[in-house]
């Protein structure tokens, strides 16, 4: 496989997470962003922690999708994540989410 053929690969698999996204977003009333994922979810529950005089955030998140290129199965029932870094829960606007009128996105 070259180098070019794997560059390939993985922007068809870039575009073709974007477009499970695209679908899926309608289904989720959160996203959550984290240092080292992004999340839809139904539910979210952010607790802020401290520990030895660290600040921590502790988020369970219920009924989730996995934006991981990587991942075979991006559905999961809950998610659990532990993190020092920062942690951002914005609730999703239905009227926002239509990604089909007017916005250049086709469906």
């Amino acid at each position: 496989m070259s180098a070019e053929d794997l560059e390939n690969y993985e922007t068809d698999m870039e575009l073709a997470l974007y477009r499970e996204y695209r679908d899926v977003v309608g289904l989720f009333s959160y996203v959550v962003e984290t240092e080292r994922r992004f999340y839809l979810a139904n539910h979210v529950d952010l607790q802020v922690r401290s520990a030895a005089g660290e600040v921590y955030f502790e988020l369970a998140l219920v009924d989730a999708w996995v934006w991981d290129v990587y991942r075979s199965a991006r559905f999961v029932k809950s998610v659990r994540v532990v993190t020092f870094k920062d942690v951002n829960v914005e609730e999703l606007a239905k009227a926002e989410l239509d990604l089909g009128s007017g916005t250049g996105f086709a469906r």
